[in-house]
């Protein structure tokens, strides 16, 4: 192959790090490598060879029928929480000023969420609530919000009175917006989630995917990369497969067992 197509379908906070791994696959592979910004649609034509995405919408296709790409390398976050692992969490954040001190205190209040095939944002709410068998109504108001910075804007304005946002985002956007540690508090958590993979096309030779793989896996030793991943907060990548994403897929089964598709 000539060149590689790169797709973030992520938050743009984060775009340096998808950048990198453009830059390091190409480089390593003596090929073009160019990122664009996409959308599940064109993921969905497979109009890009490497894509970035949400490990929910990743399950989601290939319940529908369509996968059109494999899972060949995900982030591990570089903190003692996520234990080492590929995993992230959905932090429950709050207005600072605000009375609650744990997601049963939202029980009856507005909510916001970032998008439908967010797992974070939305997905593990969604299986949350399945959980304690509360598909009838539990917030009062949900609101779509569009991104993760929205919902934390919504938050610390007041506007809303909860929501969930990526833990691995939220701790990136407190490094460049520090005074929303006055405004916001975190009073809860779910998860763990298997972190956003990197996908490949099945387009896209296997062993080319193999190498795409690799090099990945292997940024943290290539010093310009190392330093884009310090900045984000990422310590290394490492290899994933299908198969790591049971934990989304049973998450998901439980939302459907209990006919819940629908946050409310």
């Amino acid at each position: 192959m000539e060149n590689l197509r790169f797709a973030t379908l992520l938050a743009p906070q984060l775009r340096p790090l998808y950048a990198a791994a453009t830059d390091a696959v190409g480089a390593a592979l003596g090929v073009a490598a160019t990122l664009t910004t996409g959308n599940y649609e064109g993921y969905l034509a497979d109009r890009y060879d490497v894509a970035f995405i949400c490990s929910l919408p990743y399950v989601m296709f290939e319940r529908a029928g369509s996968v059109p790409a494999v899972p060949v390398a995900a982030p591990v976050l570089d903190d003692a929480r996520y234990g080492a692992a590929p995993v992230y969490y959905s932090d429950v954040i709050v207005n600072a000023a605000s009375p609650f001190e744990s997601f049963g205190d939202l029980r009856a209040r507005s909510w916001a969420y970032n998008e439908v095939l967010s797992q974070s944002g939305y997905g593990i709410i969604r299986y949350h609530l399945a959980r304690l068998g509360e598909t009838g109504g539990y917030f009062k108001d949900v609101v779509r919000s569009g991104s993760h910075a929205s919902s934390l804007r919504m938050v610390a304005e007041g506007r809303v009175d909860g929501a969930a946002v990526d833990s691995h985002l939220l701790e990136v956007t407190l490094q460049t917006r520090p005074e929303l540690l006055q405004q916001l508090r975190i009073i809860d958590q779910l998860g763990p989630s298997t972190i956003q993979p990197v996908v490949v096309s099945q387009r896209v030779p296997s062993h080319v995917r193999d190498r795409i793989g690799e090099v990945l896996v292997n940024m943290h030793t290539l010093p310009p990369a190392a330093t884009t991943l310090a900045a984000v907060a990422v310590a290394r990548f490492v290899p994933v497969e299908p198969g790591s994403y049971d934990d989304v897929r049973a998450m998901v089964d439980t939302c459907e067992a209990n006919n819940f598709t629908v946050l409310r």
